[in-house]
């Protein structure tokens, strides 16, 4: 339990080079994958922590091997976070930057293809932005966590989520379920 297999140095070591290749791999496929996963994508996710595991740890299984390793893990993301918060131009070289999905109606296909989004992904944050087509849209921005910001044009009436018109036909002598 408390005999290592490796040096802590090497666990360190191992940990890092396994940290940047996943941040940099993670990063070259796109912001969908960090933003929106889909159940295929928490299954690439899991199975892609299992696969690294043997490379981060030397077979070893020991208490301390696991700790350093983890802690090694923690604070390597927190350097990075560090980093990226003082350091502009490293931010957007890890973290990326927003992508206007549409602008004034107009949709930019160019960057919805190299995001990867399908039209029903987008079509979907537009009704959560309570916009239910292009036209409706001033902007729609693809962010840098994988959200889509929608926001509408002023011209249209925009109905807070949740909300739905009243049904005019109903009657009001008649309460719901009475047969009567």
């Amino acid at each position: 339990m408390f005999n290592m297999a490796v040096s802590w140095w090497e666990l360190v070591i191992r940990g890092a080079v396994v940290y940047i290749f996943l941040l940099a791999l993670l990063r070259i496929t796109g912001k969908r994958q960090v933003g929106q996963l889909a159940p295929f994508d928490l299954v690439l996710l899991l199975v892609l922590s299992n696969a690294v595991q043997n490379s981060m740890n030397a077979g070893d299984n020991s208490l301390i091997g696991g700790l350093i390793s983890a802690a090694t893990l923690v604070l390597l993301n927190f350097v990075v976070g560090l980093a990226t918060y003082r350091n502009k131009k490293l931010e957007s070289l890890i973290e990326g930057r927003p992508q206007i999905l549409i602008h004034n109606g107009t949709l930019f296909e160019d960057v919805v293809a190299k995001a990867h989004l399908t039209h029903h992904e987008l079509n979907s944050a537009l009704r959560r932005g309570g916009c239910s087509c292009i036209d409706e849209v001033h902007s729609a921005i693809l962010e840098n966590s994988g959200d889509i910001s929608v926001v509408p044009k002023k011209n249209y009436a925009v109905a807070p989520p949740g909300w739905a018109p009243l049904r005019t036909e109903a009657k009001l002598d008649t309460v719901p379920g009475d047969n009567a």
